[in-house]
């Protein structure tokens, strides 16, 4: 208890013993309608040892079920919108003008990092994105997972452990391991269509808006091969138009000069916030095939193609950046993106001398290609394109693994013994874009490069790889009736890192029938990825204070970012301790109430943009590249420590004829800045203000995200309907701007309620329809305040997790056979 904090120590008790004293409505497993159906449903994240339960897992781990999935109101079949809607301690953030980020989505897992959080696709590592999130808020300078690649009709179900597992799972698991399981049933189909959109009363427009028109279908089927073999397979498709939250333009004097032109503009809607146009195809497969009576060939994948336009901030008719001769009237560019996905996996399972073998190679990779249109290369006047291709980025990884697991008799006992090795490749590459999206033109006095994102340049360009070898051992067992252990060790060797030793140790110590207490503690280690390591950028926009600024990021290894102090990137290392009570009375109750403490050193991030007055004359003078108005790099400048604590419960009962399940969940979290580095007197010399770490992104680590979310869930069935009921408090987030000069506005968005709900009709054994909403009751964020809404146009801003759409209605049928 020491690693807890009072206010959570006060939490933990008063809230246990309210439990356990009253038996009061929650949990199915971490939110929404979101639990295991039944109280003895086996998990297989987080410790080796077969045959445990959720409720009897020495750490924290949810349970999402097909059909917790299917009633989550995710827009447009998003896998990451669905877990949002699900699990508190589960934030995906819909960010808008936020170059990367408007096509892949970062996801947090207990308030930390988007890349300091594991996933698995059927117990096997699954690659991450080859964008870095450059322009974004939540997740800045971080290299994803990108949930919305996984089909989310070709899941099983989820488990989501909720703690550190370095030790058993590998690098990246400091918040957590997703595990998504693959649907696996032998036989039978599913055909599933949805349509829905956004319709809400947006005030500062004054007016009614219908957009973001979502249609989404699904089909699936399976087989059996061999007797006790099988293979299944699916399809899905949808499409999601954009939808548009922006204000009212007052074209104020500092955003744009006050001519005929320009003025004309006010009181239009100029600029976009919102989701952008997405359009998605996907395919995926599951099989085993018996190879005699000890051994099942598998194969499993999934693949992803998806499309989508973001938008970027509007250039005005007389502007530097505008030719008048190409858009009279001002423009706004769009990004488009190409994201192509794929992982596959095939291996042998079997049995061996009382052995349990698994020998398997997985494959994956992630391609992104960058485009802009409605753009120009200002510089080059009249005969600017319009269009520019302006960067591609590749990541693949491939690995080998072997597992072994056995269980050995220790007198009246069991122990299972676990052991295993990987060998891990990773090439991370980018290519460069159009000439024209990067030259230098005849017009000297405009900027250069294409507007919204500057083309990657030859000589920026990337081609990293390494390997990476690890070896693992774990030992478990019931040491008496009614107290379990499990410790495991790792150790990892990266080519560009060197070595690395894990370790966990994690208990469950049944104290009276049907109570426990558990606990855990385990170091963790995650190396920098190869994109924060070689990926660069060039983006031209408007800043927070109006003006026009080209801006690169650097990598560690350019000769720029060095001569400004960026030194050689290290791993992240972590120390995670938690300690949990769980209680079931009879079979109508448990709950789960766990406390934690995550203490990183050495976080990686991207540093401030360093955007001095002098800069662009010092980097001329001193480097002899011109043009560069504000750099960032990624740097190893700040050691953090996470605490929070999370709460879930469930009650289910026989009633009206069916059957009741009521959940309460609820997540706290909050993050505090142990130490910074010192700014390098390279980086001091080009100007006082330009800091590695200030007050910017300690927001972004510290108060952009939740702190606290949490929710309740009533869920009614019979052979008839299912009926599903969900309150939801999203809780309050806060922004900071640093405009320099001493002006760092900082406005708190508050915590709001949301509404979910949804009805379905089983019309026949076969036949259903759905009809449901999201955000019913049509809240949105505080409003943003003059300070920080950017003359109006932005009224509110992207970090609330109640995010800025308003209400989402949906309707679905479904033909099962």
């Amino acid at each position: 208890m020491s690693i807890v904090s009072r206010t959570y120590r006060r939490t933990f008790l008063s809230t246990a013993l309210l439990l356990a004293a009253s038996a009061v409505h929650a949990q199915a497993q971490q939110a929404g309608n979101a639990a295991p159906r039944t109280l003895d449903q086996v998990v297989v994240t987080g410790v080796r040892a077969s045959s445990r339960t959720a409720l009897e897992s020495p750490v924290p781990v949810d349970v999402l079920s097909q059909d917790d999935l299917r009633a989550a109101g995710a827009v447009n079949g998003e896998l990451g919108q669905a877990l949002a809607n699900l699990l508190p301690s589960f934030n995906f953030p819909r960010q808008s003008n936020s170059g990367g980020s408007d096509h892949v989505r970062a996801a947090q897992l207990r308030g930390l990092s988007p890349d300091q959080v594991l996933v698995l696709v059927n117990g096997k590592r699954f690659h991450t994105s080859a964008l870095v999130n450059s322009d974004t808020k939540i997740g800045r300078g971080t290299t994803p997972v990108d949930f919305n690649a996984i089909p989310i009709s070709a899941i099983k179900r989820v488990e989501v452990l909720r703690d550190g597992a370095g030790a058993q799972y590998g690098s990246d698991a400091i918040a957590g391991v997703v595990n998504i399981i693959l649907d696996d049933a032998p036989g039978g189909g599913e055909v599933t269509g949805s349509y829905g959109a956004n319709h809400t009363r947006f005030s500062p427009a004054d007016r009614t808006i219908t957009d973001g028109n979502s249609s989404y279908g699904t089909a699936k089927f399976g087989t059996r091969l061999a007797g006790t073999g099988f293979f299944r397979a699916g399809i899905e498709a949808g499409h999601h138009d954009a939808t548009n939250r922006a204000g009212l333009d007052t074209v104020p004097d500092w955003l744009a000069d006050p001519t005929p032109a320009n003025l004309a503009l006010r009181g239009r809607r100029n600029y976009a916030a919102g989701d952008p146009k997405s359009e998605n195809y996907s395919g995926w497969l599951n099989s085993e095939l018996p190879l005699g009576d000890n051994a099942r060939l598998y194969w499993f994948g999934t693949y992803t193609q998806r499309h989508t336009i973001g938008d970027n901030y509007f250039r005005y008719p007389d502007s530097s950046a505008n030719v008048t001769s190409i858009y009279p009237d001002g423009y706004r560019p769009e990004s488009v993106g190409s994201n192509r996905d794929v992982q596959t996996a095939a291996g042998i399972r079997g049995t061996l001398a009382d052995w349990h073998l698994d020998g398997s190679l997985n494959w994956g990779s992630n391609a992104f290609d960058y485009d802009l249109r409605d753009s120009l290369n200002a510089s080059l006047g009249p005969a600017s394109p319009t269009s520019f291709h302006i960067g591609s980025y590749r990541f693949n990884q491939g690995s080998a693994n072997l597992d072994a697991n056995r269980e050995f008799a220790a007198g009246s006992r069991y122990v299972t013994v676990s052991l295993g090795g990987e060998y891990r490749h990773e090439q991370f590459r980018t290519l460069p874009g159009d000439p024209a999206s990067y030259a230098v033109g005849p017009y000297l006095d405009a900027p250069v490069g294409a507007q919204a994102g500057g083309g990657l340049q030859p000589q920026d360009a990337a081609r990293l790889s390494r390997n990476v070898g690890a070896a693992y051992a774990e030992v478990s067992s019931d040491i008496t009736d009614h107290f379990f252990a499990d410790a495991a060790a790792r150790y990892e060797h990266y080519s560009d890192f060197g070595g690395n030793w894990s370790g966990k140790l994690s208990t469950r110590w049944e104290f009276a029938p049907g109570f426990a207490l558990r606990g855990a503690a385990s170091n963790n280690f995650r190396a920098p990825s190869l994109s924060q390591i070689g990926f660069e950028s060039t983006t031209s926009g408007y800043g927070a204070d109006g003006k026009l600024v080209t801006g690169r990021i650097l990598s560690v290894n350019n000769p720029l970012a060095r001569g400004l102090g960026a030194q050689a990137l290290k791993p992240e290392k972590s120390r995670n301790f938690s300690l949990g009570l769980t209680g079931q009375l009879g079979e109508h109750f448990d709950f789960s109430l766990d406390a934690y403490q995550i203490s990183i050193d050495d976080r990686v991030t991207l540093s401030e943009t360093i955007d001095s007055a002098g800069l662009e004359d010092y980097i001329l003078q001193h480097f002899g590249v011109p043009g560069v108005q504000s750099v960032a790099f990624f740097t190893n400048a700040v050691d953090t420590r996470t605490r929070g604590a999370e709460l879930v419960g469930n009650y289910r009962t026989p009633w009206a004829g069916g059957r009741l399940l009521l959940t309460l969940a609820y997540s706290r979290n909050h993050t505090d800045i142990r130490g910074v580095r010192a700014t390098p007197p390279e980086l001091a010399a080009t100007g006082a203000g330009n800091v590695l770490f200030g007050d910017e992104e300690r927001n972004t680590l510290t108060d952009a995200a939740p702190r606290q979310r949490g929710s309740f869930s009533a869920n009614w069935s019979n052979r008839r309907w299912s009926l599903l009921g969900r309150v939801t408090r999203q809780g309050s987030t806060v922004r900071v701007f640093d405009f320099g000069g001493g002006f760092e506005p900082r406005q708190v968005y508050a915590a709001r309620w949301q509404l979910d709900a949804e009805a379905e009709l089983h019309v026949t054994g076969r036949f259903s329809l759905a009809l449901g909403g999201y955000n019913l009751t049509n809240q949105y964020p505080t409003r943003s305040n003059s300070d920080i809404n950017y003359a109006g146009n932005f009224p509110y801003d992207v970090i609330s997790p109640i995010g800025v759409n308003g209400a989402y209605w949906y309707g679905r049928a479904r033909y099962t056979f």
